[in-house]
């Protein structure tokens, strides 16, 4: 646990960044990010789980993947246990389900993360409630819904998908924003998107295999 715990911690501020630089930067007005950031997610189509997908309207996007050489079961179990998301992924300070059993669609989860000093909130803690709209075990998961603050509002579509190959399992993950705060900026904004799930996805791998060894 401890090995899973400090390669957390060493991405501490990327989840923070994922809901909250983008608000920042759309409402200062401040320098988009590297060049060409907002098409920075990977080409094709879209992934889907059930055949939905993450929202075809929303300017900011980011899809990024990796394999993961740890068994389905186990990183399919890390994925969806979200009560224990704290354990393994640092940014998320709090997580709790708000229905028992396994995750299933109609299942809805709340979980925070810090929100640092910004001009359009003193709130310290930003909220996200999501609800999970499709679901095959083992396969693939999405769910939607906001993150909060006072005056702050984003609302995302995210989805996993999960397929076995030779060693391990090849996981991509899809995510979309929405609102005035990241519209503001969406260059930069997908730029802290992209940063954001590069970073869950590092922590995903690292807590996976470290359970398989």
């Amino acid at each position: 646990m401890s090995d899973t715990r400090s390669t957390a911690t060493r991405s501490t501020g990327i989840r923070t960044a994922l809901l909250t630089v983008p608000l920042v930067l759309g409402l200062l007005g401040a320098a988009a990010g590297p060049a060409g950031a907002a098409a920075s997610h990977r080409p094709g189509a879209s992934l889907t789980c059930r055949g939905a997908g993450v929202d075809p309207d929303a300017r900011v996007r980011h899809r990024t993947e990796a394999v993961i050489h740890a068994p389905l079961r186990t990183v399919w179990r890390l994925q969806t246990d979200v009560a224990r998301w704290p354990d393994w992924q640092a940014p998320v300070r709090s997580a709790e389900r708000l229905d028992d059993g396994p995750l299933h669609p109609g299942a809805a989860f709340r979980w925070t993360t810090p929100l640092p000093p910004n001009p359009a909130s003193t709130d310290p803690t930003l909220e996200i409630t999501s609800t999970v709209r499709q679901l095959r075990p083992g396969s693939c998961v999405r769910w939607t819904g906001p993150a909060v603050a006072t005056g702050l509002r984003i609302d995302g579509v995210h989805v996993w998908t999960f397929t076995e190959v030779p060693g391990g399992v090849l996981v991509r993950t899809e995510e979309t924003h929405t609102g005035p705060q990241v519209d503001a900026n969406a260059a930069a904004a997908t730029d802290i998107l992209r940063q954001g799930l590069e970073g869950w996805l590092h922590d995903l791998k690292a807590a996976a295999e470290a359970r398989a060894r």
